[in-house]
Order: C-alpha cells, then structure tokens, then sequence
C-alpha cells in the first residue's frame, strides 16, 4: 500500500509540477527553458505511472484523477498561496474515497 501511494504522489508532483512550470512560461511570459523543463516533468509523469502494480490502465488512471484533485488543491494552498476552504477540503476528502474503493476495492 506504502509503494502504490508513494507512486502516486511522485506521478502527482510531476504532472502538477510540468503543468505549474509550462503555465509560468505560457501564462506569464516566463522562460522557454521553465516550459522546456515542464515538459520533462509531464513526460516523468506519465513514466512514473507506470510503475504502479495495478493491470488496468483505466483503474490506475481513474485513480490517479482523484490523487491529482488532492495534490492541486495543496499545491494551490503552497505554490499559489491560495488557501482551501471547506468546500475544497469536502471535495478532496469525497475524491480521496473514490480513490481508495477503485484501489484498493475486494475483487475477485
């Protein structure tokens, strides 16, 4: 359980952090090199996300969308200085849920 989160949060820093750089350099005239290095970062995304042990892309991807909610509002509240309010926390709470049912839900 300790490795599958671990991968998710690693997958999670880097696309939010590819996204976060390739924005700067978009969005706020910042450095082509900024978006260079974001586009590593997404490409280490979608690398990073395949070392989960779960045999379906889907599961593993629908999953993941729930992490990635999480990870955005907290990178908001740290990067952005933007703090979440009670609807965010409600929100990612729910999605937190959704995530741990996909992964780790009995099947036969």
């Amino acid at each position: 359980m300790l490795v599958t989160i671990v991968i998710f949060l690693m997958a999670g820093l880097a696309e939010i952090g590819g996204g976060y750089l390739i924005w700067l350099w978009l969005r706020e005239g910042k450095s082509i090199y900024l978006g260079l290095a974001g586009g590593i970062g997404l490409v280490l995304y979608g690398i990073i996300a395949t070392f989960q042990t779960f045999p379906t892309f889907g599961r593993v991807y629908a999953a993941y969308g729930g992490v990635f909610i999480v990870l955005s509002v907290l990178w908001g509240w740290g990067i952005d200085k933007k703090t979440p309010d009670l609807y965010d926390w409600i929100g990612a709470v729910i999605c937190l849920a959704g995530v741990s049912v996909i992964i780790w839900g009995p099947r036969q």
